[in-house]
């Protein structure tokens, strides 16, 4: 194989990949969690998911996925999955600096699609208004 062959071979891997990122959770999502609460979460530096994204499939029986997983799910079941509605932090106090962030979440609650998109003006904003949800890198 020569070289360029093989960075041709390469590249096709990463379209792959990007083209398997891009197809959503129920390719995502292991077989055995149909019928579970999951989603499928992305923070993406930036306005628009072309940017920097961090991503994690989060599974609440039991919790798994990252880090605080746990909290998470508990953060979901108060506010019934429904993300919008999780209560933001009153003690939060975030400097008034821009460097947008936008989140999404994909996935199924108590047999319910989910559906959540939301550009923050920076990610102390995110975390205030979405808790563990987005903590993807704690």
């Amino acid at each position: 194989m020569t070289h360029l062959s093989k960075a041709t071979v390469a590249g096709g891997a990463l379209l792959a990949a990007a083209a398997l990122l891009a197809a959503g959770p129920a390719q995502a999502v292991p077989g055995g969690t149909r019928g579970a609460d999951y989603l499928y979460l992305t923070v993406t530096k930036g306005e628009s998911q072309s940017g920097d994204a961090r991503g994690a499939i989060l599974l609440c029986d039991p919790p798994e996925g990252y880090s605080r997983a746990a909290e998470a799910c508990a953060e979901l079941a108060a506010a019934g999955g429904d993300i919008a509605r999780i209560t933001p932090a009153k003690d939060a106090m975030c400097p008034m600096v821009y460097a947008p962030v936008t989140v999404q979440a994909r996935g199924q609650w108590n047999g319910r699609p989910i559906e959540y998109r939301e550009t923050f003006s920076n990610s102390c904003q995110m975390a205030a208004r979405t808790g563990p949800v987005f903590a993807l890198d704690d």
